[in-house]
C-alpha cells in the first residue's frame, strides 16, 4: 500500500521560511516524478514543484521561482520543499504527489498518488 505523508506545515509570518517533507512508503521516490501542488480555499489544486524521476533536475511554477527550492533524499525515500520568503498568496493546503512518468506534468490529473496534505498560513 502506497502512503505520502506530508509534514512541517504551520503558522509563519510573512518573508519567513518553512520546509515541508514528503514520506513515502510503498513506492521509492526514486521510480516516480515527485512533486509539490497547493490548494486555497475556493481555488483549484496548482502545481508548485516537481523533480523529474529520471533527471536531476526540477521544475518551479513561475509564482514560486527564486523562493522556493524543491529536493529529495533517496535515502530517506522523502521529498521537501523549502519556502522561504514567505507571501501570504503562499498560505494553502501543500500537497505530496507521485506521478509514474518521467517528467510528469504541472496538471494534478495523471498523478497516480496523493499525501493528506500539510496547512501552511502566513500571517502576521
Amino acid at each position: 500500500q502506497v502512503q505520502l505523508v506530508e509534514s512541517g506545515g504551520g503558522l509563519v509570518q510573512p518573508g519567513g521560511a518553512l520546509t515541508l517533507s514528503c514520506t513515502a512508503s510503498g513506492l521509492a521516490v526514486s521510480s516516480y516524478t515527485m512533486a509539490w501542488f497547493r490548494q486555497a480555499p475556493g481555488q483549484e489544486r496548482e502545481f508548485v514543484a516537481r523533480f523529474f524521476r529520471n533527471a536531476d533536475a526540477t521544475d518551479l511554477a513561475n509564482s514560486v521561482e527564486g523562493r522556493f527550492t524543491i529536493s529529495k533524499d533517496n535515502a530517506k525515500n522523502t521529498i521537501y520543499l523549502q519556502m522561504n520568503s514567505l507571501k501570504p498568496d503562499d498560505a494553502a493546503t501543500y500537497y505530496c504527489a507521485a506521478q509514474d512518468s518521467a517528467f510528469g506534468s504541472r496538471w494534478p490529473t495523471g498523478y497516480n498518488y496523493w499525501g493528506q496534505g500539510t496547512q501552511v498560513t502566513v500571517s502576521s
